[in-house]
């Protein structure tokens, strides 16, 4: 039986997970998980790449002692960021954090670049290598031939998401960052399209994401740090079930809201400068982020419909937030529409399965998409009415007026 490993590395956690194909179905099994952020020093916000390395090792290691001997790897990971390098290949500089605030203006920078200073582009499925021989020996490694697969943590998980491609759909893969957008055979570069900020992503296949950058679940993950993490993400969504809905709402783009001294005290800035009631409790905090997500969530689905002149009927959710069945079920309430949520891990088995196509396995991404909804539960959630649903979307474009001289990240 051939056996496959993911390494798949987002802004705020990594794992390494195994997996086996056995007839129409992926087994997947985790073998490593760790934690990953940025820290400040001396005035700047970096990444520990050095630690990012070490854990993959012990993940590898960890495979070897669970009977895997020879496999193919994959590694992906958040995107954004960049290494510089010598000649030899050897980093020369420690890795600056995307939120770190020299990335402000960094746009206005970006015409000095050049294209010869950047690696040539290459297709998911390409056979890189094996691993380095002495480091298979020195630290009891498997024998493993290294896979290109969409590198961005992104473009595993649209290649993850469990559908057939064959219906009108978008997703949201949702993380810290919530991207939303659609599964495209062409890029959609109009002028309207840029203004909107929606970018087009080169995907695995001759496939494009055409989507957005919403801030995602960053803004609980930094309340739930903030609070010392007494509380698990899942006692959070539960406290903010028991609030009352749209209390408070926050425009989640907002660049205030990118990387805060305290988000707590951002959120309460927020509201305390529009008029509205401050939040003080988790699970105020919590469903103010979550209500303001769902409406934002609708605004950039309208927007991708009108953009694409295409109607989605049917919204996948996968990543972390597909956990979060408040955030589900509030996303289905306010965009109207059916959303199917799940798997939670479509990163790594995006990752799997172009590792599967590459072996001929799986045919293609439409087999790959009827294989892992047969491999991995998800659950539906049907839209309800929301009381008082044209007074909330009032009062939630009242708001975007409000605060338009604030600086917007998806400006």
């Amino acid at each position: 039986m051939n056996n496959y490993l993911a390494v798949d590395i987002g802004a705020s956690s990594g794992r390494l997970v195994s997996a086996t194909l056995e007839g129409e179905q992926i087994h997947l099994q985790e073998l490593h998980r760790f934690n990953n952020s940025f820290t400040e020093r001396n005035g700047h916000d970096y990444w520990n790449i050095d630690n990012l390395f070490d854990e993959i090792i012990q993940g590898l290691r960890k495979a070897k002692q669970n009977g895997i001997d020879s496999c193919t790897l994959g590694i992906d990971t958040w995107a954004v960021d960049y290494v510089l390098l010598n000649k030899e290949g050897r980093r020369i500089h420690e890795v600056y954090a995307y939120r770190d605030a020299r990335t402000l203006h960094a746009s206005d920078k970006l015409l000095q670049l050049r294209r010869d200073q950047f690696s040539e582009l290459a297709e998911p499925e390409r056979l890189l290598g094996p691993i380095l021989p002495e480091l298979i020996q020195q630290c009891d490694l498997p024998d493993c031939q290294l896979i290109l697969v969409p590198t961005h943590d992104t473009a595993s998980a649209v290649a993850g998401v469990p559908s057939p491609r064959e219906e009108s759909w978008a997703y949201i893969s949702s993380g810290t960052w919530s991207l939303l957008g659609m599964e495209r055979s062409h890029p959609l570069n109009t002028k309207t399209a840029m203004q909107a900020n929606y970018a087009n992503e080169w995907g695995a296949y001759g496939t494009y994401r055409f989507l957005k950058n919403i801030m995602g679940l960053w803004m609980i993950q930094e309340v739930r740090r903030e609070g010392d993490s007494a509380h698990s993400f899942a006692e959070l969504a539960q406290l903010a079930s028991a609030e009352t809905p749209f209390v408070s709402l926050v425009l989640c783009n907002q660049s205030s809201f990118l990387n805060p001294d305290s988000m707590t005290l951002e959120i309460q800035r927020f509201c305390e400068a529009t008029g509205q009631p401050v939040p003080h409790t988790p699970g105020a905090l919590a469903r103010c982020i979550f209500d303001s997500l769902a409406l934002s969530y609708r605004d950039a689905l309208h927007e991708l419909q009108r953009l694409t002149d295409e109607t989605i009927t049917r919204l996948h959710i996968v990543g972390g937030g597909a956990n979060n069945e408040l955030l589900c079920q509030l996303t289905a309430d306010l965009l109207e529409i059916e959303v199917q949520a799940g798997p939670s891990e479509s990163t790594a088995i995006g990752n799997i399965a172009v590792q599967l196509i590459s072996s001929g396995a799986l045919e293609d991404l439409k087999a790959a998409g009827r294989t892992i909804a047969n491999s991995f539960p998800t659950r539906l959630f049907e839209p309800q009415p929301v009381q008082g649903m044209e007074a909330l979307l009032d009062r939630w474009e009242c708001l975007k007026i409000q605060t338009t001289s604030h600086t917007h990240i998806s400006q």
